[in-house]
């Protein structure tokens, strides 16, 4: 397992991908919106994985809830899995806390899960797995 992103909810995006790329030379590799997470993305590379950052399309969606009850920073990581299903039964068969078991599409175009953040030290982490045929 790898780390894939680190994921930082802020309300401007591409203000805070400028002070990325002017403070640490991270380019941006994508910028997308995910419209059934209400969501405009903007990736950055840094070495083997990426910085995500994260703007809500609305006040009403999982981010724009998130920043209104805290501050700008840090929202979830993210690690790559070989096999999402298999992974995800076996937290299930663990206990695990599961926000979804159904993958959906993240920005990257591939299948996601998250992890409730109860079940890892208060941290929400997303598990990523390749694409699906």
């Amino acid at each position: 397992m790898d780390l894939d992103h680190v994921n930082i909810a802020t309300p401007d995006a591409e203000a805070l991908a400028a002070v990325f790329g002017d403070l640490f030379g991270l380019p941006v590799t994508k910028r997308t919106e995910v419209a059934d997470q209400g969501v405009k993305v903007i990736k950055l590379a840094a070495g083997d994985a990426f910085i995500e950052l994260t703007e809500p399309t609305g006040a009403d969606t999982p981010v724009g809830r998130f920043l209104a009850k805290n501050r700008p920073g840090l929202h979830h990581i993210c690690f790559r899995v070989d096999d999402l299903r298999a992974k995800v039964a076996e937290l299930v068969e663990k206990g695990v806390a599961l926000i979804n078991t159904e993958p959906t599409i993240g920005a990257a175009g591939l299948p996601i899960v998250f992890i409730h953040p109860k079940s890892c030290g208060g941290v929400l982490v997303e598990l990523q797995g390749k694409a699906e045929s």
